[in-house]
Formats: C-alpha cells, sequence, structure tokens
C-alpha cells in the first residue's frame, strides 16, 4: 500500500499519522487550515504508552485532491459531514475510525458502497493542543471488516502497514462483530463516566453507578445481537472491570471542556437500532437523558 491520507488531526487521528509516519509511510493528513499550519510548523508531538515519545512530520494538507490508497476518517462524529467535503479525490478505500454506526453509510453514500469498510479502534488518546497528542492506554487496536471481497486484499495491505508503525490489528468477518464489539464497551464506559463526571472505578464500584453499567452493557449487548453481532455480556463487563482504574472517556472530556459530546453517534445510534428491533433500552435512556442535561449546562452556563 503506498499513499495513506488521514482526515482529522485529534487525538486518534494525529496518533495514527503519527504513528505511520514515524515508520516511513507516505502519509498526508487533512485537517482544517488553522491545524495544518500547526503541523506543518512544527509536526506532531506524540507522548504515547505504547509507541513512547516522538515527533512526526507528515505532509498535511486542507483538501485532499492526489488519489490515495486508502482513506483513514478519524474526524468526531459530530464533525463528519463538513471534513469529508475536503476530500475531493476518490480514494480507493475508505476506512472510518468513528464512534458509533451511522457515519458507515454516511462514508458510502459520499465515496461509494465498493470503497468503505468497517473500522474501529480501541484506544485512549487525546489532543490537549493543537499537534500534541497524548496517548494513555496500555494497547492500541484496530478491528476491521468487509463485506465485500474486493475489499479484502486493500484491507490486508492495511493492516500490514499499521502493523509494522506498531498497532495491533485483527481482521474479522463480520461488520456487524466489528462495530457492536467496540460500541457495546463504548456506550456503557461514555454514558456512566460523562453522567457521574468520574472514572470508571467509581462507577464500577460504587452499587448505584455499577447498576447503570451494567444496564447499560445488558441493554445494548440485546441491541447488538438483534442487529447481527454474537457478544456476551459478561465479556464486555469482563473488559470494563479489567479496564484501568482512571479510565475516563472522549465524551467526559468534551463536556469538561465545554464542547459538543458524541452523544447521538454513541447512544443515539443504539436507541435507534433498539427501535428497529422492538427492543427498548431504559437504562441506555435515563443515561443519555442526565449526560445531555449536563451537555446543556455546559454551553449555557447562565
Amino acid at each position: 500500500m503506498n499513499a495513506i491520507a488521514v482526515l482529522g488531526a485529534g487525538g486518534v487521528g494525529g496518533f495514527v499519522a503519527a504513528a505511520l509516519s514515524r515508520t516511513g509511510a507516505d502519509v498526508v493528513v487533512v485537517a482544517r487550515p488553522q491545524t495544518a499550519a500547526a503541523i506543518a510548523a512544527g509536526g506532531l508531538t506524540v507522548r504515547s504508552a505504547v509507541l513512547g515519545e516522538f515527533v512526526a512530520r507528515p505532509r498535511v494538507v486542507t483538501e485532499l485532491a492526489q488519489d490515495v490508497d486508502c482513506l483513514l476518517v478519524a474526524t468526531k462524529a459530530t464533525g463528519l459531514a463538513a471534513a469529508a467535503q475536503r476530500v475531493r479525490a476518490t480514494p480507493a478505500l475508505v476506512v472510518p475510525l468513528l464512534n458509533g454506526l451511522d457515519h458507515v453509510e454516511l462514508l458510502r453514500a459520499r465515496f461509494g458502497a465498493d470503497h468503505v469498510a468497517a473500522g474501529v479502534i480501541r484506544i485512549e488518546s487525546d489532543r490537549p493542543q493543537t499537534g500534541v497528542i497524548v496517548q494513555t492506554s496500555p494497547s492500541c487496536r484496530v478491528d476491521l471488516a468487509t463485506a465485500d471481497a474486493r475489499l479484502a486484499p486493500a484491507l490486508e495491505a492495511l493492516a500490514a502497514v499499521v502493523r509494522s508503525a506498531g498497532i495491533d490489528v485483527h481482521i474479522a468477518h463480520s461488520e456487524s462483530q466489528v462495530m457492536w464489539s467496540k460500541l457495546a464497551r463504548l456506550c456503557a464506559l461514555a454514558l456512566t463516566t460523562s453522567a457521574a463526571d468520574r472514572p470508571i472505578e467509581f462507577v464500577r464500584t460504587d452499587p448505584r453507578w455499577r447498576s447503570a453499567l451494567v444496564g447499560a452493557v445488558t441493554e445494548t449487548v440485546a441491541v447488538a445481537n438483534a442487529d447481527g453481532a454474537q457478544l456476551a455480556a459478561a465479556d464486555t463487563m469482563a473488559e470494563l472491570d479489567g479496564a484501568p482504574g482512571e479510565l475516563g472517556s472522549s465524551m467526559q472530556r468534551d463536556l469538561a471542556a465545554g464542547r459538543e459530546p458524541e452523544l447521538d453517534a454513541i447512544a443515539g445510534a443504539v436507541l435507534r437500532a433498539g427501535a428497529r428491533h422492538g427492543l427498548r433500552c431504559p437504562t441506555v435512556q435515563w443515561l443519555t437523558g442526565r449526560v445531555a442535561e449536563r451537555a446543556g449546562s455546559a454551553r449555557d452556563p447562565g
């Protein structure tokens, strides 16, 4: 695989772009003008629990006009529609690394169903300031899948390049399994830590909040299985119980910074899928309401 473009230079996009660039891969970052100027001037400074500390200097543009073998989409779901307009080329392969579910169909409508595979990344990574990436999770993993056999060779080639950058990659057979495996964990983690404004250690040890955590996992797994995945709530709870105690969520950080949280992309996706399958999700609904109240207060303190 030759040229790879990364759309978005936040905690995820910046980390992946820097990791790939460090290996000598042909990487171009697509970012907003102010961000692009900062990266062009100073590069990407990475402090990573997985890869160590380094500075990478990938190419950076404000619009992608050149053909690339792969476009990795790593924007926030809330900014995806606007960011996609900065891509004027048609990449051979498009792989999203966003939270939620609905963005896959949006990207297929934009770039063509025969160009877009399913992908998720499991990582705790933040951009405290432009051009600085802090990755704190003890591991980083990308999961990929495609229902289109024609995309399989390109997906394998992408996996090889990403692995060479020190990032673990798994390729699965089911897009639903890949997407829901992350969302089942993320929805419960993001909603409970954001609603409580506390890390996972508090959530899983406080009786009231643990009940909410278990309820969110159980409901989301039921929706996932109705939607074609094969998950077990006990497995998802084991992941959350084994996570570092200080673990929070990007939704929680967005609320603290007064930014719009990805509430619709994460919880909304679960609730919409539940409605399609006739499944109620009262815990997810309750937590969503609490987070929405906090988000409203953060944006309108008066």
